[in-house]
């Protein structure tokens, strides 16, 4: 991240490599704070969380006090709270941070990983309305108020965190305890976000060259709710075509004349016939024609689906900063972050840590036609974490090696991907 995005707020990876006048820029989720907002009543509104299941708990409102429904999920990162908030992958759902105490260290500038604040809900804790570091711009109240997203605390998370692995994930609203009756009416009515074309909330329409005139390859970067530290890492060693996910691969050939492709992270069910299967179908042509490609988290398992592997819906996900996964070829560990609930089945092994509903893509056409490997696993579950394409240079990980929890364990992995681009466009096999 550049100096002048952390102090000014905004994003424009691009600006690292090219004149700033060259490179657009962006809004980040933090900018709306460097403005007023309307002041609120310090007044304690008693809410209520309703799960599926009918466990039923009480806290208190903050953030925009409404109200919000979603499927019930949990994070175990102890930091990196506003990287979660804006984090697209968490789209359609109410996210649960484990950590007992949320906002310390408050809100910065130029930190955010979107334009926007993506699940529907919180549930906290406590929610520390004075926040204590010299860089900070307000706390996860305004923070939260400011997107129009509603929070709840004082709630036993601790509770909240076992019934979603004992259950798997859960559908669950939360609003003003005086609405109890209307709010089990919501939830008695409400249907899974997966049913969704999240992918299609929280992707950009329209292409864009995000380091124009960088002198290296040009890459086809396929948005799928792209967080922006994946855009810095690309854009430190491609020129990056930050793209809508259902361009087709002709376009981006023809009109683009790109040298690599890349599927990013995202929220919802890979299957879903939306914009991630467009994207999967773009995907499969690129490795077809021996294009390289990378996938992280849903890119990962679009670039599965599109090789003829399965998705299914998981348990509880993984979701936080301290994963471990073990590469098989290299026999090393690394600590990863990782945000998903869907996983690619293991061809062996089947569907590991699944949901209690079921939910898969069933048998699915090898577009691609050639085979994926398991090349990483989860040290705890044994899911599939990465694959290698073969006879292809492509490959995929669940995790997300631009996140740094290790704290650099997975960073090697873009190198690794710069490399196999190089080599290709060398005329090497």
């Amino acid at each position: 991240m550049s100096g002048s995005e952390k102090a000014g707020g905004g994003f424009s990876p691009g600006r690292m490599v090219t004149p700033s006048g060259a490179a657009p820029s962006f809004s980040d989720a933090a900018d709306v704070l460097k403005h007023a907002l309307p002041p609120t009543s310090d007044e304690e509104v008693p809410g209520l969380l309703l799960l599926a299941d009918g466990s039923r708990f009480e806290g208190l409102l903050f953030g925009a006090r409404g109200s919000a429904e979603g499927e019930l999920v949990f994070t175990t990162g102890m930091t990196g709270f506003q990287e979660s908030l804006t984090d697209p992958s968490f789209a359609g759902q109410v996210l649960t941070f484990t950590y007992p105490l949320i906002g310390n260290y408050g809100v910065h500038l130029g930190r955010s990983e979107s334009a926007g604040v993506w699940p529907r809900g919180v549930v906290v804790r406590q929610a520390m309305r004075n926040p204590d570091h010299r860089d900070s711009v307000a706390g996860i109240d305004e923070f939260l108020r400011a997107h129009g997203v509603t929070g709840i605390e004082a709630i036993d998370t601790r509770s909240v965190t076992r019934r979603v692995r004992e259950h798997g994930t859960l559908l669950c609203v939360i609003g003003a305890a005086s609405d109890e009756r209307s709010l089990k009416q919501r939830l008695a009515e409400l249907t899974p976000p997966d049913l969704e074309d999240l992918v299609d909330e929280v992707s950009i329409d329209k292409p864009i060259l995000l380091n124009p005139g960088f002198d290296a390859p040009r890459l086809a970067a396929l948005d799928c709710g792209i967080k922006y530290n994946i855009l810095r890492e690309l854009c430190r060693r491609f020129e990056v075509l930050w793209c809508p996910p259902d361009i087709s691969y002709e376009n981006l050939v023809s009109d683009w004349n790109i040298d690599a492709m890349f599927c990013s992270n995202g929220p919802g069910d890979p299957a879903h016939p939306g914009k991630a299967t467009a994207a999967r179908v773009t995907l499969a042509e690129a490795v077809s024609r021996g294009m390289p490609t990378m996938g992280i988290c849903l890119g990962h398992q679009l670039l599965g689906l599109a090789c003829g592997l399965s998705t299914y819906k998981m348990r509880y996900g993984h979701r936080g900063a301290n994963q471990p996964v073990l590469d098989l070829v290299s026999r090393t560990v690394a600590i990863t972050s990782q945000n998903h609930g869907f996983a690619v089945e293991d061809p062996e092994k089947g569907m590991l840590a699944a949901h209690p509903s079921g939910a898969n893509s069933g048998p699915q056409e090898n577009l691609a036609g050639v085979a994926a490997v398991v090349r990483h696993v989860n040290a705890n579950d044994r899911t599939v974490e990465g694959l290698d394409i073969e006879s292809r240079p492509a490959f995929s990980v669940q995790y997300h090696p631009e996140a740094c929890p290790g704290p650099h364990d997975a960073a090697p992995l873009f190198d690794r991907f710069s490399a196999l681009v190089a080599e290709h466009l060398r005329g090497g096999e």
